[in-house]
């Protein structure tokens, strides 16, 4: 390939890359496209006029329609090889848990195909075009991660990765404003399976979740997997600190020890042994690929510290998971308890109810101490601590000096709650 990948940051440019100037609310690519051409970029894309005459300058309408453009050429291109099967692409969304899914999915599939995925939770309009611009011709097989927070967004990145199968880990009460409901969050996580169905795709589907299977009804080629029924079945064994399945359908291995923390990972690991066994991974394979994942980016971590321990799970939040969290953590075998949670965004007009919810279900259980920070916790009557940023959180937590004490620490990204780890010098 003569240009061998594409670049939108200058910072990250290597000689030979091809420069998009992307630009939003905050940044214009634009500005920095001559600087990407002395940093060797083969051409720069652009979409304003620049003051310059040099040829490695094209100008185009819009940079990232020419970007997603490219990135649905690039994803065609595979379908043109000469092989012997068409190289699966594998598309996952859902309210919570994808990018964990996304993670296990890669490890297993990676100990026996050479697999791309999307880095890190680069799942949005840039990010999915990158991804799929990263593939190159010895793929065997993409998983793709889709996030979105309004309708017709997902069908938008199907157009793109055109997936051959798919996963909806879930639909949950997440990007409420945007999608305008929780109806609205099904429909447009549906999009995925609406692709599937019209495209002879295949579906991976957790079946204990009732509204799933109304959703991908109609698509003809479906893997179940769940706790009582499917072509795969496990249960929780332990789940403290951290999470043990029992397998009792679908695999030869019986139990699978996982560095996850939380019973809401079940289906994750499931769906990831599920997709293993479609795809013909050696159960030994799938077996200690899981068990070797370890998660990162302030997602389901456990931390020690002295005496403490601390669940970061601080990546992102919303109502659907900050319930499953907080029960998970009350279930949790220590007498000395602290919940820290960060406001949740982008609920729209249910952001204050939503945030009252929580409370509510924070007074059900004998925590020691309860901190909260920011968001439409400012609005709610609580009996509890609260701290307009994740900084003074950490300060009083530095103050007090805890030991033998189990944390959760979770919030929405903008909270940037991982800060309250300050107060521990980690």
């Amino acid at each position: 390939m003569q240009y061998p990948s594409v670049q939108t940051d200058t910072r990250k440019l290597k000689h030979g890359d091809i420069y998009f100037a992307l630009k939003g609310e905050n940044f214009n690519g634009n500005q920095f496209a001559l600087q990407a051409l002395e940093l060797g970029a083969a051409y720069a894309m652009i979409d304003e006029d620049i003051k310059a005459a040099n040829d490695k300058l094209i100008k185009v309408e819009n940079v990232l329609e020419t970007l997603q453009q490219l990135a649905k050429f690039h994803r065609e291109q595979f379908n043109n090889l000469s092989r012997p099967y068409e190289i699966p692409f594998i598309a996952i969304t859902g309210s919570n848990g994808k990018t964990t899914t996304k993670e296990l999915i890669h490890a297993v599939l990676s100990s026996t195909y050479k697999t791309y995925t999307t880095e890190g939770n680069l799942n949005n309009h840039i990010g999915v075009p990158l991804t799929i611009l990263k593939i190159k011709q010895d793929a065997e097989m993409a998983v793709i991660e889709m996030g979105a927070n309004h309708q017709k967004e997902i069908a938008a990145y199907c157009s793109i990765a055109q997936p051959t199968h798919g996963i909806i880990s879930n639909v949950g009460k997440a990007h409420l404003e945007g999608f305008g409901g929780i109806e609205g969050v099904k429909k447009g996580k549906g999009e995925l399976y609406d692709f599937l169905r019209s495209n002879n795709g295949v579906a991976f589907v957790f079946d204990d979740y009732e509204y799933l299977h109304e959703m991908s009804g109609g698509i003809k080629e479906i893997f179940w997997y769940g706790t009582n029924k499917g072509e795969v079945v496990g249960n929780i064994k332990a789940s403290e600190p951290f999470l043990e399945v029992n397998i009792t359908k679908g695999a030869s291995f019986n139990t699978i020890k996982t560095n996850l923390v939380g019973d809401y990972n079940l289906p994750n690991i499931l769906c990831a042994i599920t997709m293993g066994k479609y795809f013909k991974v050696p159960d030994e394979k799938i077996k200690s690929s899981i068990e070797n994942y370890i998660p990162s980016n302030s997602r389901s971590q456990l931390l020690e510290t002295g005496s403490n321990k601390i669940i970061l799970d601080a990546y992102n939040a919303n109502p659907s998971s900050m319930k499953v969290a907080i029960e998970n953590f009350a279930h949790i075998n220590a007498d000395n308890k602290v919940l820290i949670l960060g406001g949740m965004m982008e609920l729209g007009n249910e952001s204050i109810q939503e945030h009252e919810n929580l409370i509510k279900l924070i007074e059900q259980y004998n925590f020691k101490n309860v901190i909260l920070v920011g968001g439409d916790f400012k609005n709610t009557y609580a009996p509890f601590i609260y701290f307009e940023t994740a900084e003074a959180a950490s300060d009083y937590i530095a103050r007090h000096n805890f030991e033998q004490t189990y944390f959760l620490i979770k919030g929405s990204r903008s909270m940037k709650m991982e800060k309250v780890l300050h107060a521990f010098k980690l």
